[in-house]
């Protein structure tokens, strides 16, 4: 046996309970880690709370969490990495554990921390084919919304890199940071289209809308056509004629990230983690990211 964080019916972050659950066991191909660190992401808040029933309905008890970052500590037959090594990805049974799963085990470099390189996996992942999708290339200029984001943070720097002039919308506090990381950064809020059109004269070529926060119709009026926005957190998309991308299983770029993992090796990939928790306060760290109290990165810490 060994402790995890479950839940047994949706609601607020106190149905979040430290339990004892059987330690799994690792199948063909699989590895088991110990965990050292387990990423907290918004869709964990969004499922747990019910809000995602429709995309992602619940089996109860739920053991929540994807990104994790551990040692192995035991294999299954034909799995790719042996027992001791440093690995991180996105678990097949519950991240919020002592123990968890991986089916595809990446090779942690040894760099990076545990923390980063949980941090990673899914905005990482999500920035990176958000980008993918979107065809962006060099010369062109890219508007994120939700820039200051998780998320957004590291599709600015992957854009940047290629040559993309990028325009981010996000809150005052964030703004000298995107500076620093070569957007152009314009508060969001009322009045965010004509900021846009002062800070991209030339116009926007793509939008990413990473913030959920109705934008759609103003960002495909900017651009000119739906199919050169994007969004990951708006559920209204499909009213709009706008991709989302996020629902679909099948539609993961995961092998995108032990790129990304050396990028942040050799410093040229930012991605901060914000507070620590240990596992057993997964409640407080979920009211904290809700109440706006924990900005950026959270991860737990069995």
């Amino acid at each position: 046996m060994s402790t995890a964080i479950t839940y047994s019916r949706y609601g607020s972050p106190d149905v979040l309970t430290l339990t004892e659950v059987d330690t799994p066991e690792p199948g063909p191909g699989q590895v088991r880690i110990k965990v050292r660190a387990v990423a907290v992401n918004l869709i964990d808040l969004k499922i747990r709370s019910g809000m995602m029933d429709g995309v992602f309905p619940a089996e109860f008890p739920v053991l929540p969490g994807w990104d994790v970052a551990g040692v192995v500590d035991k294999v299954g037959e034909g799995a790719t990495a042996s027992v001791g090594d440093e690995v991180f990805g996105a678990a097949s049974v519950g991240g919020y554990s002592e123990y968890a799963l991986l089916d595809q085990p990446l090779a942690k470099p040894k760099e990076i921390s545990f923390d980063i390189a949980a941090a990673l996996v899914t905005v990482g992942e999500t920035a990176y084919r958000g980008l993918h999708h979107l065809g962006a290339g060099e010369g062109d200029t890219l508007l994120i919304h939700g820039a200051g984001g998780s998320v957004g943070t590291i599709a600015v720097q992957l854009a940047v890199s290629r040559g993309i002039t990028v325009v981010g919308t996000a809150g005052e506090d964030d703004i000298e940071r995107l500076t620093t990381l070569g957007a152009t950064a314009v508060a969001y809020g009322g009045g965010w289209v004509e900021r846009v059109r002062a800070a991209a004269p030339q116009g926007v070529d793509h939008v990413f809308d990473a913030s959920g926060a109705g934008v759609l119709p103003d960002s495909i009026a900017l651009v000119g056509d739906a199919v050169r926005v994007i969004t990951i957190a708006d559920m209204s998309a499909a009213q709009h004629g706008v991709r989302f991308t996020g629902a679909d299983s099948t539609d993961r770029f995961w092998q995108a990230l032990p790129r990304l993992a050396d990028l942040i090796a050799v410093g040229r990939l930012d991605v901060p983690v914000r507070r620590t928790y240990p596992l057993a306060e997964a409640a407080q760290a979920h009211a904290d990211i809700e109440a706006r109290r924990a900005r950026g990165k959270v991860i737990l810490l069995p």
